[in-house]
């Protein structure tokens, strides 16, 4: 009971304290001049929308990445040939999937070995190939190629402006006649389907090249230093044949 007592003292003197908080409050407001209480409102008001306005901002900061961690095109970068089966015109979808093979096609592991010059290109940049090396008469490059660049990847351990020289047995750039720089990916598509401009190849090679080829696999694995190339050689043979399958349609 005396601790039952105790307790119902402890409460009453907490409501007699708040309640005269309360009161010295209501009569320091009442002392304040009417400008000091309008500065203190405005600038309570402030914070309370500078608070909204900042969890605004990240939710809007944080949405994307949510979206892109579930999305298809998450896949490092490729979307994968289903996503495009409900696209029920199959020009069209064969036109869609062929825009997002061009996402391979165009990036700078593609795209500097296809240059529209006689000069193999470097970097993310596209910058022309340094020491300088041209194309020969019969479209190769005239140059010894394995005076730099070895059968494989090369790890540099000096100080240098790259990391590593790129290697394989075949390394070399791809004739004038499958030059790709400066051109739309509805002309790259053309192309591609052109076996006067594609090494001979019809469809079904022309798939197997993207799928197997060992130096076409390169662009995923392009030493130290180097971005590969979006998604994978399987998931990129895979949207070739998807591709092929809707019609191989070329965008417009």
């Amino acid at each position: 009971m005396w601790a039952a007592a105790a307790v119902r003292r402890c409460s009453l003197v907490a409501v007699l304290a708040r309640t005269a908080a309360v009161d010295h409050e209501a009569e320091q407001n009442k002392r304040e001049p009417i400008v000091t209480q309008m500065a203190k409102a405005s600038a309570s008001f402030s914070s309370k929308l500078m608070t909204a306005a900042m969890m605004a901002f990240a939710v809007a900061a944080l949405a994307p990445l949510s979206a892109t961690a579930e999305s298809p095109s998450a896949n490092g970068g490729l979307r994968n040939p289903a996503d495009f089966r409900s696209i029920p015109d199959t020009a069209e979808r064969a036109r869609a999937i062929f825009i997002e093979i061009g996402k391979l096609l165009t990036h700078p592991r593609c795209m500097n070995c296809h240059p529209a010059a006689d000069r193999p290109l470097q970097g993310a940049d596209h910058h022309e190939h340094m020491p300088p090396v041209w194309r020969g008469e019969h479209g190769h490059l005239a140059t010894n190629c394995s005076g730099c660049h070895t059968e494989h990847n090369f790890t540099l351990t000096e100080a240098a402006s790259y990391k590593s020289i790129p290697g394989h047995p075949r390394w070399d750039v791809a004739p004038s006649s499958m030059a790709w720089e400066d051109k739309s990916l509805g002309e790259i598509c053309r192309q591609l389907k052109d076996i006067d401009r594609n090494g001979g190849r019809d469809l079904t090679m022309l798939q197997q090249h993207i799928a197997t080829d060992d130096l076409v696999a390169w662009a995923w694995n392009p030493g130290e230093g180097r971005e590969p190339a979006p998604g994978s050689q399987e998931l990129a043979g895979q949207l070739v044949q998807a591709w092929i399958d809707s019609g191989a349609e070329c965008p417009r």
